[in-house]
């Protein structure tokens, strides 16, 4: 991996270093994703002094699931203790503004981060390693720039930057399975009984997989890219050798002990415990709630 990228565990999440960012700085609304209506840049009802959350252990109980699946990627801690260096926008409110204009850009440059590490681990090979090389490197030199110059960074241009790239690769490594599968990009699956269907190195970058039923479905070097898998049935399912799959991904789905997952990801602890039976169920034709979509990244 090149040197100038951030380490994995950079790129993951340590909320005793952030100063409650996520429950601060985004918006939400009552759904069935949240409990209550929280405007942008008002902390939530739940966050205490000491920026934990008050019912981290009982969210989903509580109305709050989609809190759970939610992923900064690092950026939390990165912005907390770098970019503000450890200064809170409680104990100086003449911070606040600031901190809410860079916490998303800063998330955002480390999710693409996040995607070209784990693009450079899949070895895709020149020219890709080299491409992989420089776009990594220009990404996380934004990520350490000052507030004021990072909070107008220009994301979508880095991610038309970026996103050729891992296509590429996504392409290059897929055919290392005799060749990409089936192309489901962007593809409406809401719903969908996708357990006769073969998905080994399908492209599923950005599909629509909200409660598709994928029991015991082999996912081997299939790309979930975005994929939206809120509700997805995922028991039995192979996804370890699946690539750009995320924790947050698998937070959002469902499984059970039989669910293959990466080790890297590791297994949501609201999962089933029960291993499932897989069998064939009827179909009545009905493809869930398309009302209950949302925009993804991919």
């Amino acid at each position: 991996m090149p040197t100038d990228l951030p380490r994995a565990a950079d790129l993951r999440a340590d909320c005793a270093r952030c100063f409650g960012l996520c429950c601060y700085v985004p918006a939400f609304a009552a759904s069935a994703d949240f409990a209550l209506d929280k405007p942008a840049g008002t902390p939530c009802p739940n966050l205490a002094d000491d920026f934990r959350c008050g019912i981290h252990d009982r969210l989903r109980e509580r109305g709050f699931p989609g809190c759970t699946v939610f992923d900064c990627f690092g950026a939390g801690q990165q912005l907390a203790q770098v970019t503000f260096g450890g200064r809170d926008w409680r104990t100086h409110p003449e911070l606040a503004a600031p901190v809410r204009a860079a916490f998303p850009v800063l998330r955002a440059l480390h999710e693409l981060l996040w995607y070209v590490t784990e693009a450079v681990a899949l070895r895709p090979g020149e020219p890709l390693d080299g491409e992989l090389r420089q776009v990594g490197e220009r990404l996380a030199a934004h990520t350490r720039l000052g507030p004021d110059a990072l909070s107008v960074v220009e994301v979508d241009a880095l991610r038309g930057a970026v996103n050729p790239v891992l296509s590429q690769v996504s392409t290059r490594v897929r055919a290392r399975g005799g060749g990409p599968g089936r192309d489901h990009r962007g593809a409406d699956l809401v719903g969908a009984d996708l357990r006769r269907v073969d998905l080994r190195a399908a492209n599923l970058r950005g599909a629509y997989l909200i409660s598709a039923d994928l029991r015991g479905v082999d996912l081997h070097l299939a790309d979930l890219t975005g994929a939206d898998l809120r509700g997805a049935d995922l028991r039995g399912a192979d996804l370890a050798g699946s690539i750009f799959l995320t924790r947050a991904q698998l937070d959002a789905a469902r499984g059970d002990t039989r669910t293959a997952v990466p080790a890297s990801l590791g297994r949501p602890a609201h999962w089933s415990p029960t291993p499932v039976t897989i069998g064939r169920r009827p179909h009545d034709g009905r493809r869930g709630d398309p009302s209950r979509r949302r925009g993804r990244r991919g």
